[in-house]
């Protein structure tokens, strides 16, 4: 390894960047059914169709603390996990108060979620998260962006 190789890894572990990358991350379906909620077919809905649904957030906080936890935190409410603090997925939609510009942004974060969660995120060649698509069924997905949308706060 050269000089300047260890020089790099070294300053990227002391300015706090993992050199851990989740490279081998799975996505392994959670062990938990939707039961309970409108089915949605195979169509992605570009909106979350649960949001604010009691049952889909108790479905959604077992998924994800079945398939997300691992990496974002128990319960979406660790800033200590080594992927971003879900929490703060809305934060800019949640300063707005015009009710249409408002909707408008939660549509553009369901689709940005949508999109992640079915593709996975992949940085410079390195896969973040792995995709989802076919390994997690739309109707889980929306019930765990409605959990975490209910922790915004939350202790």
């Amino acid at each position: 390894m050269s000089d300047r190789l260890v020089i790099i890894l070294l300053i990227l572990a002391a300015i706090g960047l993992p050199t851990r990358v989740a490279a081998n991350e799975v996505a392994i379906a959670p062990a938990i059914e939707p039961t309970g909620l409108p089915p949605l077919g195979a169509v992605w809905r570009e909106a979350n169709p649960y949001r604010g649904n009691p049952l889909a957030i108790e479905i959604g906080h077992t998924a994800f603390n079945q398939a997300c936890a691992r990496c974002h935190g128990a319960d979406a409410s660790t800033h200590a996990a080594p992927a971003p603090d879900l929490r703060n997925l809305n934060r800019y939609c949640r300063r707005i108060a015009a009710p249409e510009l408002n909707a408008a942004c939660m549509r553009d974060n369901d689709a940005y979620f949508a999109k992640t969660v079915r593709q996975g995120k992949v940085i410079v060649g390195v896969t973040h998260m792995p995709p989802w698509e076919g390994v997690l069924k739309q109707e889980l997905a929306w019930a765990i962006l409605s959990f975490i949308e209910s922790r915004v706060g939350g202790k």
